[in-house]
């Protein structure tokens, strides 16, 4: 293996990067998804494996350019950006299933909501990372707000979307008209001469604020793992590249993953801990690693075993006679 490269990252790494995403997401709704239509199962796996296999080679370009460290973190961040944003997965199916967005519907909304949350995302890295190098105080800051918000999270109860409060939605209702139906996969279309917009329209203002919601959570958790802004920002996009898939993958198997947010809680609450712990002692991001893979495969295994158990208890439950 060559010996890793020592230099900075520099603005021709940062825009070789975002080139080569543009180009798989012109790919993705040009080529492959140029039509409506429902995303089975079976593709969503295939889109999956390939958005997880391109992470991996990534991570290993990665380890041959600047070393087993760096890869390391940029996998840590993508471990626990891909791990908190399954509560995203499971929000995005209630929002499309309150507007009633056919699943036909579902992928080009998704695209489109990616794909601001990639720019809404770059631009939290960019100004966190700037103000962090500035204030190193700010890391205590956020550790102790990871604390608490993974403390919040596994003593509340699941919260339910309720579109029809969020500000966003609202502020759009009350300065353009709203279509009272679908028009196709338009997000606009006109009433009475008046460009107006329509349900899907509101759909994804509600996706972009959603995810705008549990980016303030899982960004400063990668912060945790590095100050590298390449590496935060890499790791994210590579996560937010696959959730489309993971969407259509999981959206149906929400009772698989009941304990999951409780598992997310102790993820917190850990790498919060981990910050604030760090002028006594450091925590190896390959322990760090194992320890949140470790946590959330507990959990994902106790919301399987209590799926499993209800199947097992409706199968034997005696038919009430008619």
């Amino acid at each position: 293996m060559p010996a890793p490269d020592p230099s900075p990252i520099t603005a021709w790494h940062w825009a070789g990067f975002v080139a080569l995403v543009l180009v798989f997401l012109a790919l993705d709704l040009g080529v492959f998804h140029r039509s409506a239509r429902v995303v089975k199962v079976k593709e969503a796996m295939l889109w999956t494996a390939f958005w997880v296999g391109l992470t991996a080679l990534f991570a290993w370009a990665f380890a041959v350019r600047r070393g087993p460290e760096e890869a390391l973190q940029f996998l840590t961040g993508y471990v626990i950006e891909m791990s908190l944003s399954m509560d995203n997965v499971f929000a995005i199916a209630l929002i499309f299933a309150w507007f009633g967005v056919e699943p036909a519907r579902q992928h080009r909304t998704l695209f489109w909501g990616i794909l601001g949350a990639l720019v809404m995302r770059g631009l939290m890295i960019g100004g966190g990372a700037a103000l962090i190098q500035r204030f190193h105080w700010l890391l205590y800051a956020l550790g102790v707000f990871l604390v608490v918000t993974g403390l919040k999270w596994g003593f509340s109860k699941q919260e339910v979307v309720r579109p029809e409060k969020n500000a966003v939605v609202r502020l759009a209702r009350k300065f353009m008209p709203i279509t009272e139906g679908f028009d196709g996969q338009k997000f606009f279309s006109m009433i009475g001469g008046r460009r107006a917009l329509t349900p899907l329209a509101l759909a994804l203002l509600m996706v972009e604020t959603t995810d705008l919601v549990f980016a303030a959570d899982s960004i400063p958790a990668i912060f945790a793992v590095t100050q590298n802004a390449f590496i935060v920002f890499t790791s994210n996009v590579f996560a937010i590249l696959g959730l489309r898939s993971l969407y259509f993958l999981l959206a149906g198997a929400i009772q698989y993953f009941r304990h999951l947010k409780a598992g997310l809680a102790f993820v917190l609450v850990f790498i919060g801990a981990k910050m604030l712990a760090a002028p006594w002692r450091t925590v190896p991001t390959v322990l760090s690693l194992a320890i949140v893979g470790l946590i959330l495969a507990v959990a994902v295994g106790f919301s399987a075993m209590a799926a499993w158990r209800e199947k097992k208890a409706a199968a034997v439950r005696p038919k009430s006679k008619v």
